[in-house]
């Protein structure tokens, strides 16, 4: 086996067959059903040589609410996004749902993983929302777990006594900027730096890891 192939194979052995990938939406309300997703962001997580993790690419777009969506001014008003802004360069539901999953279904392959696992600040909204999406659009073959998750809010709750992801982020020593947060890009990045913080210090502390 070369060095990039076992590169790849240990994630999958640190995770039970898992790919860790951390996915931020931001929405127009609460319910999948009915409310319109306006971002999403994914960051598939690596690991290196020597089994430290580390975020990989941001793969984001802006979603054009899907036809019949409803749009909660409360939810607007706090992430700040006009849905109809000519701006945002905004996409159909369908189109940004293959061009965020095609690519994790690429690296759940490459890193001999056998499914993705949803990493997230408050995990199960967000997969609620993707399933609902991937529903929609009729995408095949998606490669998450239905229902398992990692979730930073109990993972930075238990490392670090904060749940609330700018808390959290301070904690853990990372840089927090209260004017990009609530956007998918910003929040997944910084959940995805959260997430790696967190599995490399157990492995500094001698926490056992898979095997």
């Amino acid at each position: 086996m070369d060095s990039e192939n076992q590169s790849q194979s240990l994630i999958a052995r640190r995770f039970r067959g898992f790919l860790p990938v951390v996915v931020d939406l931001e929405t127009a309300g609460f319910d999948p059903q009915r409310h319109a997703l306006l971002e999403i962001a994914a960051i598939v997580i690596n690991m290196d040589h020597a089994g430290w993790l580390e975020p990989g690419p941001t793969i984001a777009c802006h979603v054009s609410p899907f036809v019949g969506a409803e749009l909660d001014p409360r939810a607007l008003a706090f992430n700040k996004i006009d849905p109809y802004h000519p701006f945002r360069a905004a996409i159909a539901e369908s189109d940004a749902i293959k061009q965020v999953l095609n690519p994790v279904r690429k690296a759940v392959k490459s890193s001999a993983c056998n499914r993705a696992i949803l990493v997230g600040h408050n995990a199960h909204f967000d997969l609620g929302f993707l399933k609902a999406a991937i529903e929609r659009t009729g995408f095949k073959r998606n490669p998450f777990h239905a229902f398992s998750v990692l979730d930073t809010v109990s993972l930075a709750g238990l490392t670090y006594g904060q749940t609330v992801l700018a808390k959290a982020a301070r904690a853990a020593g990372l840089d927090w900027d209260d004017s990009e947060a609530h956007s998918a890009i910003y929040d997944a990045e910084q959940t995805a730096r959260l997430f790696c913080r967190i599995v490399n210090q157990c492995r500094e502390r001698g926490l056992p890891e898979g095997a």
